[in-house]
């Protein structure tokens, strides 16, 4: 089905070379290095990793999964010594090219068990590449709590204990105090350090990534932060040709047509979209509109904002910032004013920017802790947990997200997540605790939307959007409530490019997916910037490489308890129908929705148990890597 890769030698060098591609080159766009720091041990060592890893698994999360893959025992608990986190950029970071200031954060997940992971738009990212690495390995445990410093070749592993125990706001201020304005920052707040599984990594007052528990992996280490000041140049295969197209890029984005309304409303377009289609959460995801809605959507929010937040090297930044309902700014987005607005039954905006405020202090998930919320709030209304919340209770609400963050009270059951709380409170408790594989579901309703519930079935995370927002089209398509092999087609086209193309290189989806931005001059920039020619099929074929060793990671770790009902949405989708709206008595057909998962593992070449064959990991270069997963689980 695909070429194959050979070998030549350049340089006195013998390299892997893709068919395709020709030729080969000495790490351009890549700096070939990471950091690996032993926290039991106190060291910190700067390796060299293959061009062969380079090209096939590309940066980000292809580079975290080979890693993982290679270097993490199997079964290793997710909180002790020998997890991993990784934090891991792309031949994109950093370059003058539009919204290139991400990077990647990625573990084995304490809540979900599986491979976990999350991107965030940060000076880290910008830093750490120019401090001539592109990705850090941390593992083992401080023996008390630390932070990481890098300054261009110096890396140095300091005392955090004044820190321990702060918020992720003040503990910023102090980095910044210490170190510089410029500083690249990642960080733990309290949730973090009490190994919440809602606990995130922050950075900026704002920006975060890791929701399946990343941050509860740093917490686990005594791991508080991470700081990064770098000024090296990064190798480029064709500088002048990257800074033509980095230019045009720029200048493309704002002439696109939906610019001026992007700036306006950002992600908050989505509030009216979902509530027209009724796939608004509402009430833990058991209705699909909200009464409240012209409160808390995308007007509202651009008629309370007062400044706008993006990441570095954006031009069509989206973090819409308000003031709260106790006076402090708040950044603001879709999913975060959903899950804790309506999936609630919140409609008052300035307190949801409080909500989202505290989350990003104690370092937690927006959608996770709303989910979590809301499932409490039910649980309270069902009788089956004796907390004093309410829909709409904003009181109710910030003390247990302070509780989740300090793993206390009610905190410490519900801060577990939906998956881990239902089966402890029982009963009929895990027909609505609303997750896939333990992670939350972000803020799409999906009883009538069958494609969009594949997408969080088979995220390669758990349920999140990230990997193929394909809702928009679904709803829009005329065949929303079909259950038909082009659904999966759909689903496997947005996760190449959403969850293989840009997870890896790595930058931010918005400007394709948002603005129309052409997908073909992604590989231009790839190309200027390290000498590989990739055409967009070849992109693809890497993207179903990177997914199918994720998906190995997965069934090696669960073993015989995995099974093709791990890739099912939320019982409540199936078993309980919406109410109110024009789709009322509506839900998910079980056996239509098997049907279609069928079609999905036939596409990409996995078995009946959704677990890829030895045939389609060779044919997508992954010959060792099949070899090596046989003899953990049988293949087909």
């Amino acid at each position: 089905m695909y070429p194959k890769w050979g070998t030549f030698t350049s340089m006195g060098k013998t390299l892997k070379q893709d068919a395709r591609l020709g030729y080969s080159i000495i790490m351009k766009g890549w700096t070939g290095k990471l950091l690996r720091v032993d926290l039991t041990k106190g060291t910190t060592e700067v390796t060299d990793y293959s061009e062969d890893i380079a090209k096939r698994f590309i940066g980000g999360r292809g580079l975290a999964i080979k890693l993982l893959w290679d270097e993490l025992p199997k079964g290793a608990d997710p909180l002790g010594p020998d997890n991993m986190l990784i934090f891991a950029t792309g031949p994109y970071t950093a370059f003058t090219i539009p919204n290139s200031g991400k990077m990647v954060v990625a573990a084995k997940s304490p809540l979900t068990g599986g491979y976990g992971d999350g991107n965030l738009g940060t000076r880290a990212a910008v830093n750490m590449r120019k401090c001539g690495l592109d990705a850090v390995v941390i593992t083992g445990k401080a023996e008390k709590p630390v932070y990481l410093y890098v300054e261009d070749d110096k890396a140095e592993i300091r005392d955090a204990s004044h820190l321990w125990g702060k918020d992720s706001y003040v503990t910023e201020d102090w980095i910044l105090e210490e170190h510089g304005k410029a500083s690249g920052v990642l960080i733990i707040g309290q949730s973090g350090e009490n190994m919440c599984n809602m606990a995130t990594i922050v950075a900026q007052k704002g920006r975060a990534g890791g929701r399946p528990a990343m941050g509860a992996v740093m917490g686990s280490k005594n791991f508080k932060a991470a700081v990064f000041n770098g000024t090296k140049e990064i190798p480029v295969y064709d500088p002048e040709k990257l800074k033509e197209l980095g230019k045009e890029g720029f200048g493309a984005i704002p002439k696109t047509d939906a610019f001026k309304f992007w700036k306006r409303v950002g992600t908050m377009q989505a509030a009216d979209m979902m509530q027209v289609a009724g796939a608004l959460p509402t009430r833990n995801f058991s209705e699909g509109v909200f009464e409240h809605i012209d409160k808390v959507n995308g007007d509202a929010v651009a008629e309370a904002t007062v400044t706008q937040r993006g990441c570095p090297n954006c031009n069509m930044i989206c973090g819409n910032t308000i003031i709260d309902s106790e006076g402090v700014h708040s950044e603001l987005d879709y999913e975060n004013v959903t899950m804790l607005g309506s999936n609630i039954g919140l409609g008052n905006l300035a307190q949801i920017g409080t909500l989202n405020r505290i989350c990003d202090q104690l370092g937690l998930d927006t959608i996770g802790a709303g989910s979590c919320i809301g499932f409490a709030m039910e649980c309270a209304e069902k009788g089956l947990v004796d907390i004093d919340i309410t829909w709409g209770d904003f009181e109710g609400a910030k003390k247990l997200l302070y509780e989740m963050g300090d793993m206390k009270g009610h905190g410490a059951l519900f801060g577990k997540g939906t998956k881990a709380a239902a089966a402890e409170i029982g009963g009929e408790a895990p027909d609505f605790a609303i997750h896939v594989k333990g992670l939350e579901v972000s803020a799409y309703d999906c009883h009538v939307c069958p494609g969009m519930a594949l997408s969080f079935g088979t995220s390669p995370i758990g349920a999140h959007h990230k990997d193929a927002w394909v809702i928009s089209w679904e709803i829009s398509s005329g065949i929303r409530e079909e259950y038909g092999p082009e659904k999966a087609d759909k689903v496997i086209e947005f996760q190449r490019i959403r969850g293989g193309m840009f997870e890896t290189l790595v930058a931010c989806r918005f400007p394709w997916i948002e603005l129309g931005y052409d997908l073909a001059e992604y590989p231009k920039y790839l190309e200027a910037a390290t000498g590989v020619k990739m055409t967009l099929d070849d992109m693809w074929k890497m993207g179903d490489r990177v997914y199918a060793l994720m998906r190995a990671f997965w069934a090696r770790e669960y073993g015989d308890k995995w099974s093709r009902k791990m890739d099912y949405p939320p019982v409540r989708w199936f078993k309980h129908p919406l109410t109110e709206g024009a789709l009322a008595g509506k839900h998910l057909d079980m056996e239509s929705y098997d049907k279609l998962l069928s079609s999905y593992y036939d596409k990409r070449g996995w078995d009946a148990r959704g677990i890829p064959t030895k045939a389609t990991m060779v044919d997508l270069d992954l010959p060792e890597e099949a070899e090596q997963f046989a003899k953990h689980v049988q293949l087909k």
